[in-house]
């Protein structure tokens, strides 16, 4: 039988794996051959202080901001609020300066024990170049949000070491789907299988099998605009999740050949994309299906679509950067140790 891709990735990616299967439940997991030992924050819990920022779009209704501050604070949660979080400078939330500093104060506030933002949109990459990394490093704090909060995790997991969440942002929906997934990652250090509710049938299989390695991604778009930068880590042995919403067919195929040219996806051992929102093929398109076929299938690594991991309501929380398992098969992701201390 041939050695294909795929088998060379299990004895490498895989070394500290305790089974062909994927071992969901107790596999002992080490870092990837190369990696340095990343910064886990600590557990919050209720009665902890929420810092909220705004490092990219603001929230431009005063009654869904307010909305948010109730769900939030219904988490137990005690809140600050940035000083430019309610900052408008047209798609962004103040200026660049203004919004790095939001970000860099709620690190450095020894009464902050965790930072949310309070929405994507538009603006993150633009402050990358004034966050000081070692800040982030020497006063780790868990850190959470997704879609243009994608650069932040990126950055952070490269410059400062610090495993983050790509999870709810503020303004979420706080249902219980969500809520549950977010505190069994971030209040109780747990290690989940996420599995695909049975009654979403958006779902399928790209490639069969399982794989561990340690998670890394984001949303497509903003992903692909950090190529060419310092920001962005080495995807070797990564299982690279993405989401993204709005973008025709044909863009998630020009944004996957990107990665590719780029040489990420022949670095990853993984692969899974979540939902892509509105992002229905138009006529004379391929399907989103056959665009994966064209791209991932080659590369024969489990891979499938239709994680809960999109701009929808029911959303899970992925810690960035920490080792994980994914059964393609069974379209699962698995948690393989606890990303809080």
């Amino acid at each position: 039988m041939a050695f294909t891709r795929k088998d060379f990735l299990k004895t490498t990616a895989l070394a500290s794996f305790t089974g062909a299967a994927i071992g969901l439940a107790g596999c002992e997991t080490k870092a990837a051959p190369g990696s340095t030992q990343k910064i886990k924050p600590k557990a919050l819990k209720a009665g902890d202080t929420l810092g909220l920022v705004a490092p990219a779009s603001p929230i431009y209704e005063s009654s869904v901001f307010d909305e948010m501050l109730a769900n939030l604070r219904g988490l137990g949660f005690k809140l600050k609020l940035g000083e430019y979080v309610r900052n408008q400078r047209g798609y962004l939330a103040g200026t660049d300066q203004q919004r790095a500093n939001d970000l860099m104060n709620m690190f450095r506030d020894p009464q902050v024990d965790g930072v949310m933002c309070i929405r994507g949109g538009w603006g993150c990459n633009r402050i990358l170049p004034l966050l000081d990394y070692d800040v982030f490093k020497n006063n780790p704090k868990a850190f959470c949000g997704f879609s243009d909060i994608t650069s932040l995790h990126m950055a952070m997991y490269q410059k400062s070491d610090l495993i983050t969440f790509h999870g709810p942002v503020g303004k979420s929906n706080w249902n219980r789907f969500t809520t549950n997934a977010f505190k069994e990652i971030i209040f109780d250090g747990e290690t989940p299988t996420f599995e695909i509710p049975a009654d979403d049938e958006r779902n399928f299989v790209i490639n069969p099998g399982t794989i561990e390695g340690k998670l890394l991604g984001g949303n497509l778009s903003v992903l692909v605009s950090m190529i060419g930068s310092d920001y962005l880590p080495s995807f070797e042995h990564a299982i690279l999740y993405l989401e993204d919403v709005g973008e025709s067919v044909y863009r998630i195929d020009r944004m996957l050949t990107q990665l590719k040219l780029a040489g990420i996806l022949d670095q990853i051992s993984g692969f899974v994309f979540g939902k892509c929102t509105d992002c229905d093929a138009g006529d004379n398109s391929l399907t989103l299906q056959q665009v994966f076929d064209d791209h991932i299938k080659p590369l024969d690594i489990p891979a499938f679509y239709g994680a809960m991991i999109s701009h929808e309501d029911d959303n899970i929380t992925l810690p960035v950067g920490l080792n994980a398992g994914i059964d393609a098969t069974k379209k699962t992701i698995h948690v393989s140790e606890p990303a809080v201390v």
